[in-house]
């Protein structure tokens, strides 16, 4: 190989090291240190001595916050961490004699958390507070709950039962055409709340009427909620469409719009936000009040609730 080859080659090898190593730190995700978590009564402790099997086990917390540990009797451990009661049993055991101090012997894990269940509420179907067994991850805890409403937002925020002034809002959409489904590990006593996500309405004479989540996002526009909805049905009056917006007062407004100078860039697309409905009224149809919409919403109940377009 001559020396030009080479030199080319190792410039090669470098740039491909760099572009590994940007995009390994760009997918490494960046989590708050999660406090130790403590002990309490119901919960169960697996306690293994180095080299002694008969003084290892799995032992559950008393409701006076004590276990029973071989020839040791009773050791208070509520409030206490994992490491901590390590330290506590393996001290008993060299102040008893049991075991020479060369050493360090006791690894405790605790298996069960009893009493710390894990809350999760909002947009999901069975919300409630759920037990804390072995290693829970975000998708696990969110099923056990029955998994996400289509009224759910693209954003979870999860909540640290040692950190509450720091909440984490994660994305979270396993329906979207590339699922988002981060590794989060959720610890007992943690909140995982799934918040609700604004969701425009478009009703009348179009293709598929319901409502449109908009996720992560804020607003959506007159023509993309129109095309979400695959555009106006046969015979749709497009020159006098509805967009019907509540007030903070509680008032609503009725805006009359010409769609089909929107859809061909001759008028300003407007901006739906959460809470709007977009009323498309059939040519033949007699002038349109705001009861009629509101009535074309309350088949609604009956409105399918679409995730279409989240990303």
């Amino acid at each position: 190989m001559t020396r030009k080859n080479i030199h080319v080659s190792v410039v090669f090898a470098l740039f491909l090291i760099f572009i590994h190593a940007g995009g390994a730190q760009q997918a490494t995700p960046v989590q708050r240190s999660v406090p130790a978590l403590r002990v309490g009564p119901g919960d169960l402790i697996e306690l293994t001595m180095y080299d002694n099997p008969d003084l290892s086990g799995r032992f559950r917390v008393d409701e006076k916050g004590d276990i029973v540990a071989p020839l040791i009797g009773q050791v208070h451990v509520e409030g206490s961490t994992a490491e901590e009661i390590g330290k506590l049993i393996e001290k008993r055991y060299l102040d008893a004699e049991i075991l020479p101090s060369d050493q360090d012997y006791a690894t405790v894990f605790i298996s069960e958390y009893a009493s710390q269940g894990i809350i999760v509420s909002g947009e999901v179907k069975q919300p409630g507070t759920f037990p804390a067994l072995g290693v829970r991850m975000l998708h696990d805890v969110i099923t056990a709950a029955g998994g996400i409403q289509p009224t759910a937002s693209s954003k979870v925020i999860v909540t640290r039962k040692g950190d509450q002034d720091h909440p984490i809002t994660v994305d979270y959409n396993p329906d979207a055409l590339h699922p988002v489904v981060p590794q989060i590990q959720i610890f007992p006593g943690d909140t995982v709340m799934v918040p609700r996500a604004g969701i425009v309405y478009v009703v009348g004479n179009v293709m598929r009427p319901g409502g449109y989540v908009l996720g992560g996002r804020s607003v959506l526009t007159v023509e993309a909620a129109l095309a979400l909805a695959g555009n106006t049905g046969k015979a749709a009056a497009a020159n006098r469409a509805h967009l019907v917006r509540a007030q903070d007062d509680g008032k609503k407004v009725d805006v009359v719009l010409e769609l089909n100078k929107i859809l061909k860039g001759e008028a300003p697309d407007l901006a739906m936000k959460d809470g709007d409905i977009l009323f498309v009224p059939t040519s033949t149809g007699k002038l349109v009040t705001q009861q009629a919409i509101s009535s074309a919403l309350q088949i609604g109940t009956q409105l399918t609730i679409y995730r279409v377009g989240i990303p």
